[in-house]
């Protein structure tokens, strides 16, 4: 059975919603507590639905500073529609560019279970009828959405909004790579430290294509959101200042919207599992691959799939991307577009206009969505500008931005964002540089140990290995930002802002006792982009050879979460989902 409820409570929670409050007089020192939080003026405004509001709002995370203003925007149009509403924020937020490049990334990918894990807690424990989830970055967006379909009660997603991007252009990736011309004697502390100031002037998540934006993105087409949910500024650009905290008006009216629409798909009882089918994951692979989105989409909707309890792989994946092209180049792929310029050429409706003139690409336009059919989206978009967004006939490349390699380190694939990948790099070959984790690398790569031609090799980074999978933006960076011409393969993954040749999650990983692991410096490693190939030249009889010496893996991490996290999740190629005891 699709997504089987996993618990009692969850099954009552889809058959009864707020009705358990209803079923007697034993239930009205519930409703007592109701009035004295402020929810309810009187008993008989049970006969109301009730609607919970879950947001993310946090400091912690430039996406989500502002989400406390979009939630209060949120719960006025509910009120003024006549339901109850309920309004919680979660914990374990976390925004990965501030994480990053010390040990709290590893807790960045076990975040979206927590997450996820919080929602179920949260409704499971006061039943209610619908919810609206709030978020904008990088493991929130997929957290909500797996908790929609495991609740599978009426549920809408609304993002913040993706930042504006600042001065001449640059991002937070600009930062990033900063570093390594700074490490090089390319770029001077000073005018890093100005880039630093000017790069990332306020509100949203980060301005170019990666793991944020494309899954707010994606969740357009996946139906959970309405459209401009990935393409619409957080804020209105304000001149003359640097930083930019102006709400877009916009962005408010789609919060209202995304309320509006709430209470309709509650009343027609359209539930996210009515919505989302194998069908509707095509067509948001389609558009990641049409838009090379971030390898971070490949973890997140498989992982989504299995909690739907639809079956998808990453052979199906390999099949889209051979038939879709890549018609638009987004930042890191092409540094100066940024997702302020996809809104104003149309945003995905206009990306997937222009793939759906391909004979070849698996498009489904009648698939449901949140706010009607993807048909009339799609259709009505406009016609692609030619500059930012390209027709199928003059595509950046006919195959899409993401492919999926297989080989004799990984057998069970590994992801490859192509539309970040210069032409000369498709093919490589080079000896295997070695390390064992992401800081003995950085600390290598800043050292001058990486040369050209060479194969960086980071392993034991994987979701048991890491633990949690850490993105490694710092050293691809490093390696981009210093003009270094070689390549980086890692059971671990990469941020959206990635670009070069970075070939992550490799399955099986290292801690798993994947190939990956048994691979010594001066290997030599052919990589092979178009022919979707990535093999060492070491035969089966070595790798047998090498694994009988081969000591047991042991965790990294001695307590707390992040050990049971490393006990229980699975390997990237299922989407790091954490298997039952």
């Amino acid at each position: 059975m699709k997504n089987k409820p996993i618990n009692k409570g969850i099954e009552n929670l889809r058959k009864s919603g707020s009705n358990v409050y209803k079923k007697g007089a034993q239930m009205l020192p519930c409703v007592s507590l109701m009035m004295a939080e402020g929810v309810l003026d009187s008993v008989k405004d049970l006969k109301k639905p009730f609607v919970t509001i879950v947001n993310s709002y946090t400091t912690h995370i430039p996406g989500h500073a502002h989400l406390d203003k979009i939630g209060e925007v949120v719960k006025k149009q509910l009120e003024g529609m006549g339901v109850n509403v309920w309004y919680a924020n979660i914990g374990g937020a976390i925004c990965d560019g501030i994480a990053m490049g010390h040990f709290g990334m590893k807790y960045s990918l076990a975040s979206r279970e927590l997450i996820t894990d919080q929602i179920e807690t949260i409704i499971a424990a006061h039943p209610c009828d619908a919810w609206i989830g709030i978020g904008n970055c990088d493991k929130i967006v997929p957290g909500m959405y797996n908790a929609m379909v495991r609740l599978n009660i009426p549920s809408i997603y609304v993002s913040g909004g993706p930042m504006l991007a600042g001065k001449n252009n640059t991002d937070l990736i600009s930062v990033f790579e900063g570093v390594g011309k700074y490490s090089v004697g390319k770029l001077s502390k000073k005018s890093l430290e100005e880039l630093t100031e000017v790069a990332c002037p306020g509100y949203g998540s980060c301005s170019g294509m990666f793991t944020a934006n494309s899954m707010n993105c994606l969740g357009e087409v996946l139906g959970f959101a309405l459209s401009g949910n990935g393409t619409i500024p957080a804020t209105i650009r304000v001149k003359d200042k640097t930083r930019q905290f102006t709400i877009n008006p916009q962005r408010i009216s789609l919060a209202k919207k995304a309320a509006r629409t709430l209470v309709d798909l509650m009343k027609k009882n359209i539930r996210p599992l009515d919505i989302l089918t194998k069908d509707s994951i095509d067509n948001a692979f389609v558009l990641d691959m049409a838009m090379g989105g971030s390898t971070n989409t490949v973890l997140h909707i498989l992982a989504l799939a299995h909690e739907a309890g639809i079956d998808y792989d990453l052979n199906r994946i390999s099949y889209i991307a051979k038939n879709t092209p890549n018609v638009i180049k987004i930042a890191p792929s092409r540094p100066e577009v940024h997702l302020e310029h996809v809104h104003k050429i149309g945003g995905m409706g206009a990306i997937l206009k222009s793939v759906v003139k391909s004979k070849k690409t698996p498009l489904k336009l009648n698939a449901k969505t949140v706010y009607g059919s993807l048909k009339n989206y799609v259709l009505g978009s406009p016609e692609p500008d030619g500059n930012i967004l390209r027709s199928v006939d003059n595509a950046f490349s006919k195959q899409g931005g993401l492919a999926i390699l297989f080989g004799n380190i990984a057998k069970k694939g590994a992801v490859v964002k192509t539309s970040g990948v210069e032409a000369d790099m498709m093919r490589f070959t080079g000896p295997a540089k070695i390390y064992n984790s992401q800081e003995e690398a950085l600390e290598g790569i800043l050292k001058g140990e990486v040369k050209d031609g060479d194969v960086v090799i980071i392993r034991y980074e994987g979701p048991k290995g890491g633990p949690g999978m850490q993105e490694m933006l710092s050293p691809t960076a490093a390696i981009k930002g210093a003009g270094i011409k070689a390549a980086l393969i890692t059971d671990g993954r990469f941020s959206g802002g990635t670009r070069g040749l970075c070939i992550g999650h490799v399955s099986p990983e290292a801690a798993s006792g994947g190939e990956i692991g048994l691979l010594k410096n001066k290997d030599i490693i052919e990589i092979d982009v178009e022919k979707k190939s990535l093999n060492a030249k070491v035969s089966s009889q070595e790798f047998k050879r090498r694994a009988k010496g081969k000591k047991p893996f042991v965790c990294k991490v001695e307590g707390g979460w992040l050990r049971r996290y490393s006990y229980f999740v699975t390997s990237a190629d299922t989407g790091a989902v954490l298997s039952n005891p």
